[in-house]
């Protein structure tokens, strides 16, 4: 009896240990690591079982260790070059951060589009967001604009064979009137690179200012722009302290809503966020808050028939 009673002991400790040995399994999914091909004309993807079964930095740096190794296929190459380090990893809720060395910048024009967009495309699987920044500083691409924060839908399907292309958009976008009292919209026709968000290339032509004749900028020609981000319909807006550099002739509602309406403008932005090198605690100027989310509101915009009646004045 004592040894029947032990032979089912040690068959139910067998059991427990195959079911949490399937269990283990289970946990494991599949990601794919992204690499160039040698011909520095496409991005290919390769499937790999990630070890690391929770999320977090763990499974960031073992995904950019599979970047830095040379794949076994010959015709890929390591998509991290061997040079170039990585110095820091940062992570928050929605986005990655990865800081590179210096390196990074000596790769030609095509070679980091391809590398960003296939390092991009691998972390993309554990966050909503990735973001490159070069000994600390925000990424540039080879024309001097911040790249800023980078989703699946920064990246056309084949980077490789469209480098170059460029696209068409219609943006309508809210200037200040002479006075600086009222908004006036502006309707733009812009060709623009297939590698650019929406909401960044919005944020670009309001900072380049109008191009209508009686029509004031709102934003300071010199402001950068760090970071733009949309979660959950929301757009986060970075800007560098040189934005508090207004015309203070421009009355702060016609500053802020010229951000606000041009930017939810775009489908899927309901309201906008902005921040000062990443800080919200301060205003716009004196009385609008950063830290609140603001929604469209056209009360401030000349409707076409004021908008005559200034230009007859």
């Amino acid at each position: 009896m004592r040894k029947k009673i032990i032979s089912i002991i040690l068959l139910v400790a067998m059991v427990l240990t195959m079911a949490a040995g399937c269990g283990k399994k289970e946990d494991k999914k599949d990601y794919f690591v992204f690499y160039v091909n040698n011909e520095l004309t496409k991005v290919v993807a390769k499937k790999i079982t990630l070890q690391h079964t929770s999320s977090g930095k763990a499974q960031v740096k073992e995904l950019l260790k599979d970047l830095q190794t040379q794949p076994e296929d010959a015709t890929l190459r390591r998509t991290i070059p061997r040079k170039v380090k990585i110095q820091n990893i940062d992570l928050i809720s929605y986005q990655i951060t990865v800081d590179f060395s210096k390196e990074y910048y000596d790769m030609k024009p095509t070679e980091e589009i391809l590398t960003r967009a296939a390092i991009a495309k691998t972390l993309l699987q554990l966050s909503q967001y990735v973001t490159f920044t070069v000994d600390g500083k925000p990424l540039v691409d080879a024309s001097g604009a911040n790249v800023g924060a980078m989703n699946l839908d920064s990246f056309v399907e084949n980077p490789g064979e469209q480098i170059n292309s460029s696209q068409k958009a219609t943006l309508k976008l809210y200037f200040s009137n002479k006075a600086g009292t009222r908004l006036v919209p502006e309707t733009r026709e812009v060709h623009y690179s297939s590698n650019i968000s929406l909401e960044k290339l919005v944020m670009e032509q309001l900072i380049e200012g109008p191009r209508k004749s009686g029509l004031l900028a709102t934003i300071p020609s010199e402001t950068k722009l760090i970071t733009i981000t949309v979660v959950d319909g929301v757009c986060y807006v970075n800007l560098d302290e040189m934005f508090l550099n207004q015309n203070q002739e421009i009355s702060e509602p016609v500053v802020l809503y010229s951000i606000v309406d041009s930017l939810t403008e775009l489908t899927g932005i309901d309201k906008v966020q902005i921040s000062i090198n990443g800080d919200t605690s301060g205003k716009c100027r004196y009385t609008y808050k950063l830290s609140k989310m603001y929604k469209a509101d056209d009360r401030l915009v000349t409707k076409e028939s004021d908008e005559k009646v200034e230009s007859t004045e």
